[in-house]
């Protein structure tokens, strides 16, 4: 099979390194000039040299969130030599030495952006890019399309805070964020206390007069330089000012929307059956196959999850598929179990647009996957590492990277604070 793989960062290099070991011809598109995906780092934010829209949320000190132990891929983990939570340009070397080690370099096409992909006939696909530099459009044909561009290309920007469009102030996402540099004695008002939104609390209070944190976050509970300041919800947004629902205001100069991100692949034709509904994809078998048209599918869409470790067991889940060695159920059960999951998911309190996070999840949904396809999952450790540092990342945030673990086995773990 022709398989055209959209997107050389962690989820890209895996499917390609499948593709390849499953002989398979594989073609991989990424629209930057090297690979690595969301660790690439540029200053560009909205537009990059040649005029094409540049999706990263990198920002200049950006280090991982999660210990190094449990972001390798099975069969590559992450050196010793490196810190528990590496930075951004450690993770790309770390991806450049797994495509070296798979012999990728030979399948990508750097600077080419993908414009349009459309269905030819029941199985294949019509894929139009453009190489950025030459100016250049091509058009491919493939039998099979991996698409594996990330999540974080398009920021989730709140519609129901009142004034956003009177604000005198700079007003950005937080993908837009590079360095604390430009915030040099403001008053930045930070809205959302996800991991972007407290690490970047973090970091601009070392240049800014003042932070505002505002969330309703009630897991929160770490301590932050004395400038930082914790805020309820916005009330109102005025032309210099904002109100919480407290009935406090207080000045600001900068507004920085930390409210997370909204799956987005503009360059999927209405005719290849993906909708999206409020965050929310579908038709996906698993989180990941088209269950209208399979030889399509989305690797890395579920979040709160151990995502490089996933990547692998969701690649090795579709491999099976492609090689006729797993058939998937009838259209029919497919829907019925993605019904069943929504129901099961808001009885527990999540929205439609949380269907693809996992968290307490993700083990049952590892071993789903494992299951079926008749493959090792990911042992239950990986999800408690993970569990474990994020929880210290909410109650330290100052000082949890510094922490070390140690995997002892498939169930058990050493945590040095």
């Amino acid at each position: 099979m022709k398989i055209l793989v959209i997107g050389a960062g962690a989820a890209g290099l895996v499917a390609a390194k499948y593709a390849l070991q499953n002989n398979h011809d594989c073609v991989v598109i990424d629209m930057r000039s090297e690979l690595g995906g969301t660790w690439v780092y540029t200053d560009d934010v909205d537009l990059d040299k040649y005029g094409f829209p540049v999706y990263s949320a990198t920002y200049k000190s950006l280090k991982a969130n999660i210990p190094k132990e449990v972001m390798g891929y099975p069969d590559f983990p992450i050196s010793d030599k490196l810190p528990t939570y590496p930075t951004n340009n450690e993770m790309k070397e770390f991806l450049k030495d797994y495509a070296d080690y798979n012999n990728l370099n030979k399948l990508f096409k750097f600077n080419c952006i993908v414009t349009k992909i459309e269905p030819i006939n029941k199985h294949q696909w019509m894929t139009y890019y453009t190489d950025k530099v030459k100016k250049l459009n091509y058009s491919e044909i493939f039998d099979v399309v991996m698409l594996c561009s990330g999540n974080y290309n398009e920021g989730n920007m709140p519609k129901n805070i009142k004034g956003t469009d009177i604000f005198k102030g700079d007003q950005f996402h937080s993908r837009q964020y590079r360095s604390p540099d430009n915030y040099k004695n403001k008053i930045v008002l930070i809205i959302g206390a996800g991991p972007s939104g407290v690490d970047l609390a973090l970091e601009i209070s070392t240049t800014a007069k003042a932070v505002l944190l505002s969330n309703h976050s009630d897991i929160l509970t770490s301590k932050y330089p004395d400038n930082v300041h914790r805020k309820p919800d916005i009330k109102e947004i005025f032309e210099n000012d904002v109100e919480f629902v407290d009935g406090n205001v207080s000045k600001v100069d900068v507004i920085f929307y930390c409210t997370g991100f909204n799956y987005s692949y503009p360059y999927l034709h209405e005719s290849c059956g993906i909708r999206i509904n409020d965050n929310h994809i579908t038709p996906l078998y698993k989180h990941m196959i088209h269950m209208e048209r399979p030889t399509m599918c989305m690797i890395g869409i579920p979040v709160h999850v151990c995502a490089f470790p996933m990547f692998d067991l969701q690649c090795r889940f579709y491999m099976k598929y492609l090689n006729g060695e797993m058939h998937l159920p009838s259209l029919e059960v497919m829907r019925k179990e993605e019904e069943n999951e929504i129901n099961t998911k808001m009885l527990k309190g999540y929205r439609e647009r949380d269907f693809h996070k996992m968290g307490c999840f993700q083990q049952e949904y590892y071993d789903s996957l494992a299951n079926l396809a008749g493959i090792k999952s990911l042992p239950p450790v990986i999800a408690k590492v993970r569990d474990c540092s994020f929880k210290r990342f909410y109650e330290n945030l100052m000082t949890y990277r510094s922490d070390r673990y140690k995997i002892v086995d498939d169930e058990s773990f050493v945590h040095i604070v």
